[in-house]
């Protein structure tokens, strides 16, 4: 069996140490990092087979981690793991490389099935629920902030909302 190199890009060190050592109990060989710096180095180097990447890395996105990470290779599998869902950064990641999308709080053993499920399902129930009007905002805000690259002042432009109403709206949902 090939060894398991999971390569974690967090940027909540208690958080990717205390994932780094459950991994390592599990067989793989782990190495972290904070921030999208370095990511070409670190991931040329250390070859990951599997990566778990944060999708809000301090001012960085990790969509550009998942990107470069696909790119150096395409068969490793990726998964984001965010306290920030939404369907809009869901498949901006999907269509990035990423194989699966977990929101906080997960444990390895989520992170680790995540891993292993690389085909969809198609027996997944539709939900019949309509989309509630804070859903579709944050939906429209995330989308927007994806395509600014996380960009505050662009993004508050775009949605025609002065900088510090945006802001006060990320704050509210613990952005």
């Amino acid at each position: 069996m090939e060894p398991r190199r999971l390569l974690i890009v967090e940027d909540d060190a208690v958080l990717a140490k205390t994932l780094a050592r459950s991994f390592e109990r599990r067989g793989y060989a782990v190495e972290l990092l904070p921030s999208p710096e370095g990511l070409a180095d670190t991931a040329a180097r250390f070859a990951p087979t599997h990566a778990l990447v944060d999708l809000r890395l301090g001012g960085a996105s990790g969509l550009t981690c998942i990107r470069l990470l696909h790119e150096a290779d395409a068969t490793t599998r990726i998964v984001v793991l965010t306290g920030f869902a939404s369907i809009a950064t869901a498949v901006e990641a999907i269509k990035l490389g990423a194989t699966n999308y977990l929101t906080k709080p997960a444990n390895t053993d989520d992170i680790e099935a995540a891993f292993e499920r690389v085909e969809g399902d198609a027996a997944t129930d539709l939900a019949t629920r309509p989309t509630s009007i804070r859903t579709l905002e944050w939906e429209t805000i995330h989308q927007t902030l994806v395509d600014t690259d996380f960009n505050i002042s662009e993004a508050a432009r775009r949605l025609g909302l002065h900088r510090r109403t945006l802001a006060r709206k990320l704050d509210k949902r613990h952005w």
